[in-house]
C-alpha cells in the first residue's frame, strides 16, 4: 500500500515559491509592456522571506528578467532559474503542485496531472511537461495523477484546501460536461477518491459558479478561500443589478449547511467584490480573493477601486502573522487572472 499524501495549506511555511516569467504577449495584448515590472514588485515582496524560483524561456529573457529583479531590490541569491520553454505564464494551474509524503519516507513528491490549458485553448504541451522537469531538476518523485486508468485533468486554481482534510471547489469548473469540461464523465464521487489518494482530502466542499469574466470557468481562486483552517473568505457582491449578484448569492446560501473535516461549521467572512472592470469591452476577472499567501506577506490585488482599502482591512484583521500588502493589478488582469494564478508555492521540506 502506498503512502498517504498531503498537499500542504498554502500559510504553511515555504521553502520557495514558483514563477513562470511572462514572455507570451498574447496574454495581455497591448498591454504586456508593464507585465514583468508587476512581476518585479511580486518578486520583491516574496523574496523577502523565501526563494524564487523563476521559469524563463532561454538565456536573453533570463537577462531581461535579472535587469527588472535589480531594479527592484531583489537579492540574486534568493532566485534560481529554470531555462524551460512554457506556452504561458499561469504556473498556479501547471506549475510544480507538491505533496507531502508519509510513512517511512517522509518528505515531497511532485503531482504529475494533465494540463490542457483550461479544456479551451490548444497550445498546452509545453506547460504539461513542467511537473516533470521541476521533479528531475529536484530530485523529487513523480506521482501520477490517475483515476481509472486514465491522467486526471487538474489545475491549481480550481482548489483550495486548510491542510486537515478539507477542499474547496466549484461545480462550474469540475463538473460541467458541456463547457470546458476537463474530464468526462467524472462525478462527484469519482474526484472524491482523486482529492482522498492525491490530497489527503477527506471532505470536498462544492460551491456553484465561480465569478463573472472567468476564462478558466470557475476557479474557486476568485471566489473562496482558506484563510486558516477552519475560517473561508466568500466574495460578496451588494448590487443586485450586478452579474455575480445571483451566482455568489447561491454560493452563500450553499454555506450554512457546509462542514469542515471535524463537523464543525465553517466561519465565513464576506470579502467585498470590486467594482465590473472591463477592457476593449471585456469582463475582467478582478477579485479580491486571488490574493497569495507567501512567508514574509499576503499579496493582494487592487483594482483602483473605492473597495480596495475595505478588502485590505479584512484580510489584515485575518492575516495576524503577516502583513497585508495590495499589489497593483489593473493591468495585470487584462489576462484573465492575477497574484494567485501566477505563483506556486514549495513547501519546506
Amino acid at each position: 500500500m502506498s503512502a498517504p499524501l498531503l498537499y500542504p495549506a498554502e500559510w504553511d511555511q515555504h521553502e520557495a515559491t514558483w514563477l513562470g516569467w511572462p514572455h507570451n504577449v498574447t496574454d495581455w495584448p497591448g498591454k504586456f509592456s508593464p507585465i514583468p515590472w508587476v512581476f518585479g514588485e511580486m518578486a520583491r515582496h516574496i523574496s523577502a522571506g523565501e526563494n524564487l524560483h523563476l521559469i524563463v524561456k532561454d538565456a536573453k529573457h533570463e537577462a531581461s528578467v535579472r535587469r527588472i529583479l535589480d531594479a527592484t531590490g531583489v537579492a540574486s541569491s534568493r532566485v534560481r532559474f529554470f531555462r524551460w520553454r512554457t506556452n504561458r505564464g499561469w504556473t498556479r494551474d501547471f506549475g510544480p503542485m507538491f505533496a507531502r509524503t508519509g510513512g517511512k519516507k517522509k518528505g515531497l513528491t511532485i503531482l504529475d496531472y494533465k494540463f490542457n490549458a483550461w479544456a479551451k485553448y490548444p497550445d498546452w504541451q509545453l506547460d504539461n511537461g513542467i511537473a516533470a522537469k521541476a521533479a528531475k531538476k529536484l530530485d523529487l518523485s513523480l506521482t501520477p495523477v490517475t483515476h481509472k486508468g486514465t491522467s486526471v485533468v487538474l489545475e491549481g486554481g480550481g482548489i483550495d484546501v486548510n491542510g486537515r482534510g478539507t477542499l474547496l471547489t466549484t461545480e462550474e469548473c469540475f463538473m460541467d460536461q458541456e463547457v470546458q469540461c476537463r474530464n468526462p464523465g467524472f462525478s462527484k464521487e469519482d474526484w472524491g477518491r482523486v482529492f482522498a489518494k492525491y490530497f489527503g482530502v477527506s471532505n470536498v466542499l462544492w460551491f456553484g459558479k465561480g465569478i463573472a469574466g472567468d476564462d478558466t470557468h470557475g476557479h474557486v481562486d476568485d471566489l473562496c478561500r482558506f484563510v486558516n483552517s477552519k475560517t473561508i473568505v466568500l466574495v460578496r457582491e451588494t448590487n443586485p443589478a450586478e452579474a455575480n449578484y445571483r451566482p455568489l448569492e447561491e454560493n452563500w446560501e450553499r454555506v450554512s449547511d457546509m462542514r469542515l473535516e471535524d463537523g464543525s461549521k465553517l466561519n465565513s467572512i464576506a470579502l467585498p467584490m470590486p467594482g465590473p472592470l472591463h477592457f476593449r469591452g471585456q469582463r475582467l476577472p478582478a477579485s479580491y480573493a486571488n490574493f497569495y499567501i507567501c512567508n514574509a506577506a499576503v499579496l493582494v490585488p487592487t483594482f483602483n477601486d473605492a473597495k480596495d482599502r475595505e478588502a485590505l482591512g479584512i484580510l489584515s484583521e485575518l492575516f495576524t502573522d503577516r502583513p497585508v500588502i495590495g499589489i497593483h493589478a489593473v493591468d495585470l488582469v487584462w489576462g484573465l487572472g492575477t497574484l494567485h494564478c501566477l505563483t506556486r508555492e514549495q513547501p519546506s521540506p
